[in-house]
């Protein structure tokens, strides 16, 4: 997806389109999910050798998948549209935005990136542009692997940055990612409040979970979290993740995973959890080959998700990268799945404000992902 530098378990072996950011991205509502490479390099899975991939692509598609429920009862409520807004948190801030590129500041560093959105001219005047740290160039489309160009000098590849009370590495990808999805942070933050205002611990499933900043998030807060993706390189980034925050100890299990296969052995062995997120890409492959394709296992996905939410569950938030779908779509989807609990089913966009050099001006709203949350008030 986004993998946000983000989805099921997989590796996107990218098709034309892409899970997260594309360099040929549609206007805000017709959005395309990120693929292949982003997740590849970040929080998908591994490809199986080219002889192998068709076979196993073949047996995971032929294993009978179980049949939607039929649902009945009134649908939830519903609020639309809902935009929610990231100003910037911790490490990071959006600083400007314009000729389809982002200035942002991640920590010590002023990074350049493609952003097809952006369809203005920057506010800031050129030379500001030019004193940063990391600028990515080369190929810029998410299939394909680009590079890192670093004005002043050569940097490593990792640094510390810091989110809502976690400690996590960034990281100069070769798919522009940099290790977090920082619109995320308003998903994060509702997700931290639950779990402190809750009087017991909650239960937390984060599938297609990346580099798991959102999981560390989770248990800093004080719930048992499971964290599922089918890279082990994002898996083994994550427990990385979890030492630099000193959470070693925390209730965190760590899933490497298809994550189709395992919400279905959940669902049968009868676990259930408090919060769900999920955020999973377009096109993907799992650790064995396993295809997933958004439109078409999307329904299953969340149908079987509502039956792992708990009697007394606090939400299920889905976000989906760049699709060419109106945020309606998922939306619907999302208010069909949750017929008859009740609740509210809140849908919109995610975006960043920009906040200029101090990280404390208001500036122009950039678009990045859509977003469908149920929660049962």
């Amino acid at each position: 997806m986004k993998n946000k530098e983000r989805r099921p378990g997989a590796t996107r072996k990218a098709p034309a389109s892409g899970n997260n950011r594309s360099s040929s991205r549609p206007a805000a509502g017709q959005r395309r999910f990120e693929d292949a490479p982003a997740r590849a390099e970040s929080a998908k899975g591994r490809e199986r050798p080219a002889a192998e991939a068709p076979r196993a692509a073949a047996q995971a598609e032929a294993q009978p998948a179980r049949a939607l429920i039929e649902r009945s009862g009134e649908r939830p409520a519903e609020r639309v549209p809902v935009i929610l807004e990231t100003p910037g948190a911790g490490d990071f801030h959006l600083i400007d935005s314009g000729n389809q590129l982002k200035l942002e500041q991640y920590g010590p560093y002023r990074i350049v990136r493609p952003e097809g959105q952006a369809l203005w001219k920057p506010s800031l005047p050129a030379h500001v542009w030019e004193k940063v740290d990391a600028v990515f160039t080369g190929d810029i489309d998410e299939e394909g692997a680009g590079r890192w160009r670093f004005p002043r000098e050569a940097l490593g590849e990792t640094w510390p940055l810091q989110l809502l009370d976690v400690d996590f590495h960034g990281r100069f990808t070769s798919f522009r990612h940099v290790g977090v999805f920082p619109e995320q942070i308003v998903h994060w933050t509702w997700m931290k409040n639950e779990i402190e205002a809750a009087k017991r611990p909650l239960k937390v499933l984060n599938l297609f979970g990346y580099t798991g900043v959102a999981s560390l998030v989770a248990a800093r807060a004080g719930a048992e979290v499971t964290h599922v993706d089918a890279s082990k390189k994002a898996i083994g980034w994550g427990r990385e993740n979890q030492s630099l925050s000193r959470l070693d100890r925390a209730p965190i299990r760590w899933i490497c995973e298809d994550a189709m296969k395992f919400i279905q052995r959940e669902e049968r062995r009868g676990n259930r959890y408090d919060i769900i997120l999920t955020d999973p890409p377009k096109f993907g492959r799992g650790p064995n080959g396993e295809v997933w394709q958004l439109f078409d296992h999307l329904p299953l996905m969340l149908d079987i998700c509502r039956e792992l939410l708990s009697r007394d569950a606090r939400g299920l938030v889905l976000t989906a990268y760049s699709i060419r779908a109106s945020f309606y779509s998922i939306h619907e989807l999302m208010r069909e799945t949750m017929r008859g609990r009740g609740g509210v089913v809140e849908s919109g966009e995610l975006v960043i404000r920009e906040s200029g050099l101090s990280g404390k001006e208001t500036g122009r709203a950039l678009s990045t992902s859509l977003f469908s949350r149920w929660v049962p008030k």
